[in-house]
């Protein structure tokens, strides 16, 4: 077995990356501290075709260095807008038909593993604070709270790596439908 050369990679360039068809999956980042996770979800965003970034209250903005480290290009390419106030946001895509899916530890959850993507829906994904998670309100205006199956002592995982173990799923089942 070789390793593949870059070269090889059949990367595509940021024009053919915007007009690309997109997976169905819109990210909403909901007051995220960290600039390296940022620039990591930018980076997952790419890799899987995302439509859009919303990055809300105090999630940073590109052009920043600490998100350059981690995006590596990917902010060039991957469509994103910034919004206040998260709430807000929600409401907009919930009055576009898109499904609000809140990323989060809640009664009623539905566990990751559980969830089939509806053909031909777009979802909108919020993932929350470091430490707070998403806000209760958000929870609350979500069509639906998605939870990552955990089972080890801590039942917290980085917001990146939320972000790219939902986002592989729900791409995975999209791209490959299964019938449950």
């Amino acid at each position: 077995m070789r390793k593949l050369k870059n070269s090889e990679l059949d990367r595509l360039d940021v024009e053919a990356f915007k007009q690309a068809k997109k997976t169905p999956i819109i990210i909403v980042l909901d007051n995220i501290r960290s600039l390296n996770n940022i620039g990591s979800v930018f980076r997952t965003s790419d890799a899987f075709l995302i439509e859009k970034i919303y990055l809300c209250g105090i999630t940073a903005t590109p052009p920043h260095n600490d998100i350059r480290k981690t995006a590596l290009g990917s902010t060039e390419a991957v469509d994103w807008s910034y919004a206040e106030h998260t709430l807000e946001v929600v409401e907009q895509l919930k009055s576009e038909n898109i499904k609000v899916v809140a990323i989060e530890q809640a009664e009623r959850a539905t566990m990751l593993y559980d969830f089939y993507p509806e053909d031909g829906q777009t979802y909108a994904l919020v993932f929350g604070n470091e430490v707070k998670g998403v806000a209760q309100d958000v929870v609350n205006a979500s069509d639906m709270v998605i939870e990552i199956p955990q089972f080890g002592t801590k039942h917290s995982l980085n917001i990146s790596v939320s972000c790219g173990v939902v986002v592989w799923d729900l791409f995975s089942k999209i791209t490959k439908p299964i019938n449950p």
